[in-house]
Parts: structure tokens; sequence; C-alpha cells
């Protein structure tokens, strides 16, 4: 919580950490329920992100949000360019090499700093960098299906 206007501490998982001020409505969870709240306005202040909801209008208010998480309908998120993928979108598609050697899922994505991997579950476990054009030769999202240039004895 922050101060005494209602405005609250926020924990943003975003890219940019202020980004998830543009994303209103926001759904609020909690393990016994959720509930949607309009985003009035916000800023980062130092390191600290704050915003302002509909309805919260004091300290109290904004002490009953400490605890909850923050989602949005992925409706609201803005489409990718092409070429462009959102992780959760990649998650589970049926991976193959070119050849059509089916190695798995896609379970997960890291980010290392260098280029992202993509890991695939599948007879074994395998971790694939995401190059797109090199190790990524095509994602079909329509399809379900990602197809690498992998070695699948790898």
């Amino acid at each position: 919580m922050f101060g005494i206007k209602g405005w609250i501490k926020v924990y943003s998982f975003t890219d940019i950490r202020e980004d998830i001020i543009r994303y209103s409505p926001w759904l609020l969870c909690k393990a016994d329920g959720s509930q949607s709240v309009e985003v009035l306005d916000g800023a980062l202040q130092g390191k600290v992100l704050i915003a302002l909801l509909k309805g919260i209008n004091s300290r109290t208010e904004a002490e009953a949000l400490v605890g909850w998480d923050i989602f949005i309908r992925q409706e609201q998120l803005p489409k990718p360019a092409q070429g462009e993928y959102y992780w959760s979108d990649l998650i589970g598609l049926n991976v193959q090499t070119s050849q059509g050697v089916k190695l798995g899922v896609v379970e997960d994505l890291l980010e290392t700093g260098a280029n992202d991997v993509v890991i695939v579950s599948g007879d074994r476990e395998r971790a694939i960098p995401f190059l797109q054009g090199q190790t990524i030769l095509s994602i079909d999202l329509a399809v379900g299906t990602m197809i690498v240039d992998w070695d699948p004895e790898f």
C-alpha cells in the first residue's frame, strides 16, 4: 500500500515494469476469489511502481489487496508483429525436426541473456536455442507445430 488515498504498491513482471498500468482492467486473484478493477493512474516512483484503482480510496482498502496477484486478459495485449510470439502461445506446441522426427512439446522457455531457450519435453528433455531462421525454422500456431533444425540425438 502507499499513502492515505488508496494508492497501492505493485510488483510487475512486465518487461517494462510500468507497462502494467496500461492494461486496464486488471483481474485481481487470490485463493478465495477474484475481482476486476479499473486502473485510474499509475507511475514509477524511484524503484517502486504505484497505482490508483477505482473504488480503492483509503489505506485500509489498499491494505486489503496485499497478496493478490494481477492478471490481464490475453486480448488486452497488443498483437505481436510478424515473426514475434508471446511465450504463452508457444507452450504446448508439438516440436519436430525438419526431417519429421518428433521431439516432444514445448514445456517452457528460458531467458538466458544471450538468447532464449525452448525447453522441449518428450522422450527426454531438450534445451533448444530460440534462434529463428537457424534452430527454429518455422512456427505454425494454427496447426500447433514448431519445426526445428536440431539433431534428435542431442
